[in-house]
């Protein structure tokens, strides 16, 4: 966050007269000023971390629709046209497929990702060892993230 900003979550003249103001008209526009000035920084991540919950609860509810006797998802009504509608499943059928195979390459990914973290961690682990071991007052080699 740019600490150079007039409004931050801190105690500023800025924010302080904002509450006072707040409190004056109406007394939660001020709490809510001060709720701001005191957990402000913990909000940082609040809107993605929000997306992340209720992309996760949509995507626990995907498959519920298309249960054994339900072609269509159930907030899905039927046209009325068989063709359009048996076209429609197998378009969603073959993405669910895609996103399925997308699912799996990103957490074959994260793996990937994990084990070269792993590995390098080792790396460091022997060097740091090998380093004490030859000679122990060796200085500290730098570490490039």
């Amino acid at each position: 966050m740019n600490q150079s900003a007039l409004i931050r979550p801190d105690w500023t003249p800025a924010t302080v007269a904002l509450m006072v103001l707040g409190f004056v008209l109406f007394w939660p526009l001020g709490l809510a000023m001060l709720a701001y000035i005191l957990f402000g920084e913990r909000f940082k991540g609040f809107k993605s971390q929000a997306n992340e919950t209720v992309d996760g609860c949509m995507r626990s509810f995907r498959g519920f629709g298309r249960r054994a006797d339900w072609k269509a998802g159930a907030w899905q009504a039927r046209t009325g046209n068989v063709a359009f509608d048996d076209w429609r499943e197998a378009e969603l059928a073959r993405l669910d497929e895609e996103r399925r195979k997308l699912d799996e390459m990103r957490a074959d990914f994260d793996a990937y990702v994990r084990e070269l973290r792993r590995a390098k961690d080792q790396e460091d682990f022997d060097r740091f060892m090998r380093e004490r071991r030859s000679g122990g007052n060796a200085p500290p080699a730098t570490y490039d993230a």
